[in-house]
């Protein structure tokens, strides 16, 4: 399939998925407002019921682990932050607006929000080393989005994507990246890319996810966020934390790691964070109850 004609069948595809939950547009319009107040961000999630319901959900999930229960918009946003519930709003609404993964081997949508979930904390624990610079609010939804491209490569193309799966399992191929590329002419990144770009996700967002898996750094995308992204999956996928479809995991990227200055302390100290988040990250999605 050229490059084109799947980039022009995919586009004419994202229309039939269902339409975002109408507080997502107005929420990621204020993501680049640094004026935006909490109560501003709380009455647009209010409107949404589901929506609400399910951030309540995940704020007392065991990732967060509050001893007391968080039972209102306005205590979720005083414990974890308006931010964190922006972000978590967004995630949530974006996740549930994608058909359900069916099972397949080496391959599962648990497994898939499990990896992403784990990659976005380990971004934030990264992000917190990398110095002074811009807001990195963004940085949790850029981890658990990174991956969503293979939801439209498996809904849209899934003989295509289960042909790359299996080639990914073969010695001399190893990633699923790599197979995508043989196949579709992109990989699941740059298909995520086309789908939030489609979406209207801002560029901060859509920058990272892209490239995730390419070499070098992009003019016009953040250095910082390409490399927390970068280092963090392959962290992740080096714990065995969710399952993306490669057998083997990506090597952990050195220029990425000159550019976030962190060292084999810093990498052991977020290893060491994950592995004691592990249950709580696995169990997630259930509490949730995504899909």
């Amino acid at each position: 399939m050229h490059k084109e004609e799947l980039r022009t069948t995919i586009y004419s595809r994202i229309e039939e998925l269902p339409t975002l939950p109408s507080a997502l547009p107005r929420l990621m319009r204020l993501m680049e407002d640094d004026t935006v107040s909490a109560a501003r961000v709380a009455d647009i999630i209010a409107g949404d019921p589901s929506l609400t319901s399910k951030i309540l959900k995940a704020a007392n999930s065991a990732y967060y682990g509050f001893p007391q229960q968080i039972d209102t918009l306005d205590r979720a946003i005083a414990l974890l932050g308006f931010n964190m519930v922006r972000s978590l709003a967004m995630s949530i609404g974006i996740m549930h607006s994608l058909p359900s993964v069916p099972p397949c081997s080496h391959f599962s949508e648990e497994g898939l929000w499990t990896h992403s979930l784990a990659v976005a904390g380990a971004m934030e624990c990264l992000a917190r080393g990398a110095g002074p610079g811009k807001s990195r609010d963004h940085i949790f939804l850029v981890g658990l989005l990174h991956d969503i491209g293979k939801v439209v490569l498996i809904e849209f193309f899934r003989e295509s994507f289960l042909q790359a799966l299996e080639e990914a399992q073969r010695p001399e191929t190893a990633l699923l990246h790599v197979a995508e590329r043989r196949i579709f002419g992109f990989d699941h990144g740059e298909v995520g890319a086309m789908l939030l770009t489609r979406w209207k996700i801002p560029p901060v967002i859509i920058g990272p996810i892209g490239v995730h898996h390419g070499r070098g750094f992009p003019e016009g995308i953040e250095d910082t966020d390409v490399a927390l992204l970068r280092v963090s999956d392959a962290l992740c996928q080096g714990l065995d934390l969710g399952e993306g479809g490669s057998p083997a995991p990506v090597p952990l990227p050195v220029e990425e790691r000159k550019i976030l200055r962190i060292g084999d302390k810093e990498l052991q100290s977020v290893k060491d964070h994950l592995e004691a988040s592990r249950e709580a990250i696995e169990g997630f999605f259930t509490k949730l109850g995504a899909h």
